[in-house]
């Protein structure tokens, strides 16, 4: 086993500028390395070491990806490729081969003392076999694993197995697909056979019995930066409120788009105003994290409140935190069929903008109703 050294924090701070540029182009390759980093024996790593740059070469068109703007190395290579496509210099030599005479045996690989590249020495012993070990054989223990860590929320992955098996037209298949499952957990596996209309399954799930906090997305840190609320507005609302609101999400870092009617500017009873950048029309309640109700009023009030109340819904459906100022708190309200957990209102509330920014922050409130 290698020890585990921390050699540096990489933070991604900004989206691409170029989509295509910047993301189709880009060309990973764990052949890739600097001095100080060497090849494990891990097989999986070192059938990698040969294929990703055939498949890079296949799906860019070319050799010479390495070349454009994105995949190239901040310190310049030389090497001695010519032709082909994505070829960024003009050569003029004709050389292209080493070790030469008529270039000088230009360019040449750096040596150790000019900074190149070195093999890690590695001690070894034993016979090397062609042969896999047991734990190749077993398939089902880490599926285990994850499953016993999920919290019961995220077991509605049960769904989507149903949903998946669902579509095989084979009755056989199916049969053999719920099998394997139950090598996972016989009641999962139980449970899709019901669904998908086949016997219960004959096997039985393999015996772990540990889970790990760590495999579970309900013990992830939660933060509100970088979420996105979409603020519901329209005109004559309460200005000094709102405006206090939006300020304390940006200072957690929380990317705010407003949402009105229609595109311009949008007035409050004492001249605050923002700008319009999506319409109800031209964005969806779903691409948001959580929403902000200011409410106000508009041209088509009829119109207006049918689309609040719809992306309402479409949060509250969906366990989404919910933040309702004072003019907006006709929009939701508490009813025997509802518990309103997450959903924050700003009336007679002092602590609103803290308590709405932690809402934005646990993201999902599960015991919603």
């Amino acid at each position: 086993m290698v020890p585990v050294e921390i050699i540096g924090k990489m933070t991604l701070n900004k989206n691409v500028d170029n989509f295509f540029a910047e993301v189709e182009q880009v060309a990973f390759n764990p052949a890739n390395v600097i001095p100080g980093i060497d090849f494990s024996n891990d097989p999986v790593l070192q059938g990698r070491l040969f294929a990703y740059r055939d498949t890079q070469m296949h799906r860019l068109g070319g050799p010479n990806f390495n070349e454009i703007p994105i995949n190239r190395p901040i310190c310049p290579v030389h090497n001695n490729q010519q032709g082909g496509y994505m070829q960024q210099k003009i050569n003029v030599g004709k050389i292209n081969y080493h070790k030469n005479s008529l270039a000088h045996n230009t360019p040449a690989t750096s040596s150790p003392a000019e900074g190149g590249y070195v093999h890690y020495k590695e001690k070894v012993e034993g016979h090397k076999i062609k042969a896999e070990s047991k734990s190749f054989k077993d398939y089902f223990s880490q599926a285990r694993l994850v499953w016993n860590s999920m919290s019961s929320v995220e077991k509605h992955i049960t769904q989507a197995f149903c949903f998946q098996l669902g579509n095989v037209k084979s009755q056989s298949v199916r049969q053999q697909g719920v099998d394997m499952f139950a090598n996972v957990d016989e009641g999962l596996a139980t449970t899709i056979a019901e669904y998908v209309g086949v016997n219960r399954p004959s096997g039985v799930q393999v015996p772990v019995t540990a889970s790990s906090p760590a495999l579970s997305m309900m013990n992830t840190p939660k933060y509100p930066y970088s979420l996105k609320v979409g603020v519901l507005i329209g005109n004559h609302f309460n200005g000094k409120e709102v405006k206090t609101v939006i300020g304390l999400l940006r200072k957690y870092g929380v990317f705010i788009e407003f949402v009105g009617e229609k595109f311009g500017t949008v007035t409050g009873t004492d001249g605050t105003k923002f700008k319009v950048n999506k319409t109800f029309l031209t964005t969806n309640p779903n691409l948001f994290d959580s929403l902000y109700i200011v409410g106000g009023s508009s041209g088509n009030e009829t119109r207006f409140s049918q689309d609040i109340m719809r992306f309402v819904s479409e949060a509250y459906k969906y366990y989404k935190p919910i933040g309702v100022a004072t003019t907006a708190h006709t929009y939701i309200k508490a009813t025997e069929k509802n518990n309103l957990l997450g959903v924050v209102f700003a009336a007679n509330n002092p602590y609103f903008g803290e308590e709405f920014v932690s809402a934005i922050a646990q993201q999902r409130f599960w015991n919603r109703k």
